[in-house]
């Protein structure tokens, strides 16, 4: 393999992480934005009930909590009307630095991505489609065997993984907020997150089969 085709190797597998990478990035920004999923949860996982608040109450918490999230600015956490303690307040900052940081990541990997795709379409080299077409299938394959498995288990080794204390668990007496978050509610938003990936990988394989299909009948005529 010669210097030339060494690069556009190297460049094509760098292309198709990030494109995935820009792929999940994005699944998980769409998941947290998408309120409906939470307002359906209400209603079926009897929030109202179990949480002793009512509808209108946990709608405009849960919603500040977002906006919270997903606002540039570094406000103060400050909910409605649910109780918190300080080092929930600082739980909640945490996470907003990480959906920063993920943020930050989709731009990079965004841009990456354009360049890259535009580059290669131009040259009509697809091998990054369908690599990370199958890259973006595996990864929500294993998740949900782990998921199904033992969620629990996932939940609190995602929160080791990415918080450096243990103020994500929260007395519910006294962070009251938890009550309206039960943990079978961020399942489905995990599950909303792996089925936007399997539908993002879906496409790029029928895009890439597509282009595969154009390129064949051009070369026949």
């Amino acid at each position: 393999m010669n210097r030339h085709n060494y690069i556009n190797k190297l460049f094509q597998i760098l292309l198709t992480i990030t494109l995935s990478l820009f792929i999940i990035f994005s699944a998980v920004k769409l998941t947290l934005m998408f309120k409906p999923l939470y307002y359906f949860d209400i209603d079926y996982l009897n929030i109202e009930e179990d949480s002793k608040f009512g509808r209108d109450e946990i709608i405009k918490n849960y919603d500040y909590v977002i906006d919270y999230l997903l606002s540039p600015k570094e406000d103060e956490f400050k909910l409605p009307s649910i109780p918190y303690t300080e080092y929930g307040a600082i739980h909640f900052k945490d996470v907003k630095g990480l959906f920063t940081a993920i943020n930050y990541l989709l731009v990079i990997t965004g841009i990456f991505s354009a360049i890259g795709v535009f580059f290669n379409v131009k040259n009509r080299r697809l091998g990054f489609l369908k690599g990370s077409s199958s890259m973006l299938i595996i990864l929500p394959v294993v998740l949900f065997i782990i998921f199904i498995i033992d969620f629990d288990s996932a939940f609190t080794a995602f929160h080791k993984i990415f918080f450096s204390n243990d103020y994500w668990i929260f007395n519910p007496r006294v962070d009251q907020i938890i009550n309206i978050l039960p943990q079978e509610f961020f399942y489905h938003c995990a599950v909303l997150i792996l089925i936007l990936i399997m539908l993002m990988s879906i496409i790029l394989r029928l895009v890439y089969k597509k282009y595969k299909l154009y390129d064949t009948k051009k070369s026949a005529i």
